[in-house]
């Protein structure tokens, strides 16, 4: 998942203006592991809206892999972990207002996005897929030149979808781009596979994937946070090595996911 450009083009001009001095400021402290720390809390930032990677349960508790993930890494530094979610299409902005530590939240991992915020990981990939119900004419990507598409709005799809002149509707995220597609409201949704194929398999829905191929498309998901703190960073990365190899990653991820996903 990713957010628009214009949006990340605002969140470089600001952290630019920050750093000559001029009145428009992004707070970021020179280094905030000690910080944290101190706190004892580490704040992670997701959107709430991507089953089953982060969203919200029966019990109105935020639940999924992305949380997993951060409370593991929290805890091997001896942090508790506070969860806010957030819009996706500002979730940057946020975290450059210091409105949160991390971003934990499927983002993807970009070079545009490494002008703004460092990232931690990668700690999963992933890979664009276009569905389509299983009654649909659609069977190439020509037939989409007529088509409109659903995505989330201010993920990378959204852009992709946009460049390639695609006539694209914006949604909140995954549940209700499947039922804006299952309604009939649009004729294809854009989006990371592994999701959709998991709530395809575990709801019955009429969808399925267009078999097309994509080339290029493949992500990394990283944890984004702010630029300038090379300690938090490698402690991060330590904690997240450490699950990995003790065999703790792949116990969240049979979990949450199904399997393996790195």
């Amino acid at each position: 998942m990713t957010e628009r450009r214009s949006l990340l083009k605002m969140s470089i001009a600001a952290a630019s203006l920050a750093l000559t001095g001029m009145t428009i400021a992004v707070p970021v402290a020179a280094e905030e592991l000690d910080t944290l720390k101190e706190k004892g809390v580490m704040r992670i930032a997701m959107s709430g809206a991507y089953p089953p990677f982060n969203f919200v349960n029966d019990k109105n508790e935020v639940v999924g892999f992305d949380p997993a993930i951060g409370e593991e890494i929290a805890e091997r530094m001896g942090l508790e972990v506070e969860i806010i979610t957030t819009a996706w299409d500002g979730i940057i902005g946020g975290l450059l207002a210091n409105k949160y530590d991390a971003i934990v939240g499927s983002m993807s991992i970009t070079d545009e996005r490494k002008e703004v915020v460092d990232f931690v990981g990668p700690y999963y990939r992933m890979s664009r897929g276009i569905f389509v119900t299983e009654d649909t004419e659609i069977t190439s990507l020509d037939d989409l030149k007529e088509a409109t598409l659903g995505v989330t709005l201010g993920e990378t799809h959204e852009q992709w979808a946009r460049d390639e002149g695609y006539k694209v509707r914006t949604y909140k995220g995954l549940p209700e781009l499947m039922l804006e597609l299952e309604n009939g409201r649009v004729d294809a949704i854009v989006n990371d596979d592994i999701p959709v194929l998991l709530a395809i398999g575990s709801k019955d829905v009429p969808i399925k994937q267009l078999d097309v191929d994509l080339p290029g498309v493949a992500d990394e998901a990283g944890i984004a946070i702010r630029k300038g703190n090379p300690e938090l960073m490698a402690a991060m990365q330590e904690a997240l090595d450490a699950m990995q190899e003790d065999g703790t990653y792949l116990e969240i991820a049979k979990e949450w996911v199904g399997g393996d996903i790195r």
